[in-house]
């Protein structure tokens, strides 16, 4: 049975993502949240949880990660918060976790990263979200050189629509929308499918069923 720790998981993709992993056959969650207020979800489905501030300290990030496996990252600051939460959370939260991750042995490694993380994409983007993008950026390349067995998924626009169970998958599709849920449905086949170690792909909505779209990066 394998042990896959959520960062992030009071997020909606994350809520999603313990939802799907504690009614699967092979796999247990621990929930890591940032305050214990945020604990009574988790716990009402079964799930381990651990109470850590991704502003902490890699060595306290490291001891909620040392009975894992896999470590998944679905962290984010949000649309509301300024360009220091960014660098906070997108980035140095980011790379803190792969360092915790390498620091507590786990060898996988998933991150959810931005649509477009590209140096063009960066240098498109307007002044409000550029900061966002080369923190994604940054941490997207961070996690390529940790040596660590990585995916990165890049979701399109999230919605909070019900998923379809259904998605575009490629290392590059048209820009377009994708409900938050199948995010997290990409995440658990990304989970269950070594293929998808060293991969890096975009997912918006689509036509191919998503363990059919996973099973062909």
């Amino acid at each position: 049975m394998k042990k896959i720790l959520v960062a992030g998981a009071n997020g909606k993709i994350g809520k999603h993502l313990v939802t799907f992993i504690q009614k699967s056959d092979n796999m247990e969650v621990k929930a890591m949240i940032r305050d214990k207020e945020q604990a009574s979800f988790f716990e009402n489905l079964g799930a381990e949880t651990a109470v850590v501030d991704l502003e902490e300290s890699v060595d306290a990030i490291a001891k909620a990660a040392e009975d894992v496996d896999t470590v998944v990252f679905t962290a984010g600051s949000g649309g509301h918060t300024g360009k220091d939460k960014t660098i906070m959370v997108d980035l140095d939260g980011a790379v803190k976790t792969i360092e915790a991750a390498k620091a507590a042995g786990v060898k996988r490694f998933v991150l959810i990263s931005s649509f477009d993380t590209t140096r063009e994409a960066i240098l498109k983007a307007n002044d409000s979200f550029a900061p966002y993008v080369a923190a994604k950026h940054y941490a997207d390349e961070w996690l390529k050189g940790s040596g660590l067995d990585y995916t990165i998924i890049h979701p399109g626009v999230l919605t909070n629509d019900e998923g379809t169970g259904q998605v575009n998958l490629a290392p590059q599709v048209e820009r377009d929308e994708v409900p938050r849920e199948d995010i997290a449905r990409v995440i658990l086949a990304s989970l269950e499918n070594d293929k998808t170690i060293g991969k890096a792909f975009q997912v918006v909505r689509g036509t191919t069923v998503i363990r059919e779209a996973v099973d062909s990066i």
